[in-house]
């Protein structure tokens, strides 16, 4: 038996086939997904779902100014594999904790690099790892998706810069909704960036994303090349900057080396991540982007505290029914604190405007703003203060900021306007990360990629824009179909972690009523929908976005929103299908909170709650309004029983939704 046994793990271990085809094969635990890798001709990999290829047969490789590594002549002198049933813990995010479930294929390769491929039940992944001590240089990384026909993408793509210039696109904040293209006709003269996906034979989809980029570029995909291929495109590392850009609060790079990254000892480089989806649920629960995120360096996790956010800057400081003027001043803050403590909400954001503008010095104070005094204030409350920081203020003087307003008693940190992944930027992030720890403090990172596992690695990351988040309505136009995004994101954007898209807002307007307004700014869709995203989005540290005057005259909605927790002991996709619907459900001890959201299409939807809670349990349903597909703010609050069935039909109004609550 033991003879038996040792035979298949060499089977396992050793090219498929003759050693001539040099192709190895890995599995998936539950034998769905097939990762081949193949070596002749340099190294490549495909996937097969089912039996059918939905990734052909795509190069990987990188450039070092050390040699090439993993392209013609390659060869590997060790394979290895290993499985793994274990559960990984993430205390501030959709679960309690997540299982870890995989196959992994080692290949030993010259010059003291290995590759590792792991294939999950819902996606392949593979790094490549180097154990060289001494410094070097890659020149470039090859890391191409070619497809065997010309199938459909959604991809977001870089808004700014100019089309065909990328070290111009190379500068943005990663906000922009999602076009939907074949291959062959997308911009091959703009970047895109991550998460995206493609819809491959049997309405099968693979989504691409990246996860520990710690200290190394993030990957954008081009279609430039054409042949169904989306390629990697990364920044190289910078090499003269100057201060500029936003109120003088970035580094604008001038210039570039001639290298993507610079290596200074043994390290693993990102995971390059496809996410393989038979249904558009498993997209929405997928944990990949989590899951191989480094493990956490925070030992002692027990002072993070997650929560809800009272914020200024959406609302434009706008309230009304006082003595005194609002704006960013000592008495606008105190009412902000005392709604907070009057609702349970955990934080108030002091957003841009508290330290003097165009300095990029976070010591300097404006001198209508007390800081210690709203500090000590909202302390007495209950309340923790979070400050708004630009990125190039916060990089200055990094140790020295946390650490003095850590002992005024600051409770985190929202960096803001980073508008990079080049390799210095990501390094940033980490250190950011690392300094707010060694001072007890929350981070909310915002103007910047996908979080890609740092919020594992550093579990005080609690949140990351990288959302064309409700912001955008302050501003654009009804030509931004807001809606059809909110239904796409869940199956995209939040597959690489959580959202600090800000909801919240009490200003509902349907379709052909929404204007832009900047100081009272409206939603796209209906109440029920805003509320819906509490349960429907991934946020741990989460926003009330809209004015305490706003809350304060809805009660009810308003009592809701803060009694939703923003981290979960369970989460679970009921059902849902990208750009149309999706339906999520959440469970926060022994209670459900469940939201469904809608595009513009009403819907009349049949739930199955069965799983969740014994039939006949009472339920509170917030539901869309007899009105409201003509009012936004229609809205009705019901008390239910869950059937005997345990199905449920909702109707979502356009562009609506539903929250409810199962004890």
């Amino acid at each position: 038996m033991k003879l038996l046994k040792a035979a298949v793990m060499l089977l396992a271990m050793c090219p498929i086939g003759t050693f001539a085809a040099k192709v190895y094969k890995l599995s998936s635990p539950d034998k769905s997904l097939t990762a081949s890798v193949r070596t002749d001709g340099g190294l490549a990999y495909s996937i097969e779902c089912d039996g059918n290829t939905v990734l052909a047969f795509s190069p990987i490789a990188l450039k070092t100014s050390n040699g090439d590594i993993g392209a013609a002549g390659t060869k590997v002198s060790g394979a290895q594999t290993k499985s793994v049933d274990t559960s990984v813990g993430a205390p501030f995010y959709r679960a309690t904790s997540i299982r870890d479930h995989y196959n992994q294929l080692t290949l030993t390769l010259k010059g003291g690099w290995s590759v590792e491929f792991r294939a999950y039940d819902d996606g392949v992944a593979y790094r490549f790892v180097s154990s060289q001590k001494k410094a070097f240089n890659i020149i470039n990384e090859t890391a191409d998706f070619h497809f065997d026909s010309d199938y459909t993408a959604t991809a977001p793509f870089v808004k700014p810069g100019t089309d065909g210039d990328y070290e111009s696109q190379f500068y943005n904040s990663f906000e922009n909704t999602y076009s939907i293209a074949p291959l062959s006709k997308l911009n091959k003269k703009r970047l895109m960036f991550l998460p995206l996906s493609v819809e491959t034979k049997n309405g099968v989809k693979v989504a691409f994303t990246e996860a520990d980029i710690e200290n190394y570029p993030g990957m954008y995909l081009s279609s430039a090349n054409g042949g169904n291929t989306l390629s990697a495109v990364f920044a190289r590392y910078p090499k003269d900057m100057e201060q500029g850009g936003h109120n003088m609060l970035q580094m604008v790079v001038k210039s570039r080396e001639d290298y993507i990254a610079k290596i200074s000892g043994p390290r693993a480089l990102p995971w390059r991540i496809a996410v393989v989806a038979k249904d558009d649920v498993t997209l929405a629960q997928t944990n990949l982007s989590y899951l191989l995120g480094a493990p956490s360096r925070v030992k002692d996790t027990s002072w993070i505290k997650p929560g809800k956010v009272a914020w200024d800057w959406w609302n434009d400081w706008n309230i009304q029914g006082v003595d005194f003027k609002a704006g960013v001043n000592n008495d606008t803050y105190k009412y902000y604190i005392d709604f907070a403590a009057q609702k349970g909400i955990e934080y108030v954001i002091m957003d841009e405007g508290w330290a003097v503008n165009k300095k990029a010095d976070l010591m300097q104070v404006i001198p209508q703003i007390d800081l210690k005094m709203i500090v000590d204030y909202a302390a007495k409350r209950n309340v923790g203060i979070i400050l708004w920081a630009g990125y190039y203020a916060f990089e200055r003087d990094m140790e020295n900021v946390c650490r003095t307003y850590s002992q005024m008693g600051v409770k985190g940190f929202k960096v803001d306007f980073l508008d990079r992944d080049d390799q210095m930027m990501t390094d940033f992030e980490y250190r950011a990360a690392a300094m707010c720890a060694k001072y007890k403090m929350v981070l909310d990172i915002h103007g910047t990629h996908k979080p890609a596992g740092i919020n594992r690695t550093y579990p005080n990351v609690l949140n990351v824009e990288g959302v064309n988040g409700l912001e955008q309505l302050k501003w654009s136009s009804n030509k931004l179909n807001q809606v059809l995004y909110d239904v796409q994101i869940p199956f995209l954007r939040q597959m690489s972690g959580p959202m600090d898209y800000t909801q919240g807002a009490m200003l509902n307007a349907v379709k052909n009523n929404y204007h832009p307004c900047n100081s009272e700014p409206m939603s796209q869709g209906t109440r029920c929908h805003q509320l819906a995203l509490y349960m429907v989005f991934d946020s741990p540290l989460n926003m009330l976005c809209d004015s305490p005057s706003n809350y304060l005259r809805e009660p009810e909605c308003t009592d809701f929103i803060a009694g939703v927790p923003t981290t979960w002991d369970e989460t679970r996709v009921l059902c849902g299908e990208v750009g149309k619907y999706v339906v999520t459900a959440r469970r926060k001890g022994s209670k459900w909170y469940v939201g469904g959201i809608t595009e513009w299409t009403p819907r009349d939807l049949t739930i199955d709650l069965s799983a969740l809670k014994k039939n006949g349990a009472k339920a509170t349903l917030f539901k869309d309004g007899a009105n409201a597909n003509r009012k936004g703010t229609d809205y009705k609050k019901v008390s239910v029983s869950i059937p005997a069935d345990g199905k449920m039909t909702v109707h979502m109004a356009p562009g609506g939704g539903f929250a409810m609550t199962i004890d």
